[in-house]
């Protein structure tokens, strides 16, 4: 923890942080290529999205500090299919007067961590944007690597988008089998 972040606190997203998470990822809609979403969803749409996360048993948190909340993370199933169970995407949006705080950083060393004690064993970001050096830089500083690129798989605000894929291996990663149980989704 630093000084930017001293009074920031990570914490489960509840019910009424809804209204904030829907303003913080309309805004990336609407201005960025951190999403391929073109229509920002209305509230209830993104607390249909925050229960289905639950419904998964993964974590969505949001960070905050005395002035509210100023980032959130969640992580879902990477693909549906039972032989990605054990794999995560992660999706990080940071209000943009809070970017450059360390809030990104926070939230998905927290989200990392949530990943791995819940038995999830490989986390996957999608990023939007081969020129989005703040979130590849954020990845690579949580010990992400670059595994691909996929040209041109998005277009938005009248040009084509890459997308850039970075992994990391979590808790145990692919050195043992996972634990009994079965199915994580």
């Amino acid at each position: 923890m630093n000084a930017r972040t001293a009074d920031l606190v990570v914490r489960d997203a509840g019910e009424r942080d809804v209204p904030r998470i829907t303003a913080i990822y309309a805004h990336h809609v609407l201005t960025g290529l951190a999403t391929f979403e073109v229509v920002p969803p209305a509230d209830a749409e993104m607390a249909r999205r925050r229960e289905n996360v639950l419904g998964w048993e993964l974590p969505y948190f949001v960070a905050e500090d005395a002035s509210g909340v100023l980032g959130y993370a969640y992580a879902a199933p990477y693909r549906t299919r039972a032989g990605y169970r054990y794999t995560v995407e992660d999706s990080i949006y940071v209000d943009p007067a809070a970017v450059g705080r360390g809030v990104g950083r926070r939230l998905l060393e927290r989200l990392i961590e949530a990943c791995a004690a819940c038995g999830c064993r490989q986390m996957v970001a999608v990023i939007g944007d081969t020129d989005n050096g703040a979130s590849i830089g954020l990845h690579e500083a949580c010990g992400f690597a670059r595994v691909g690129m996929l040209p041109s798989v998005g277009f938005k605000f009248g040009r084509w988008v890459d997308s850039v894929l970075m992994q990391r291996g979590l808790a145990a990663a692919d050195r043992s089998p996972p634990g009994a149980g079965g199915a994580r989704f």
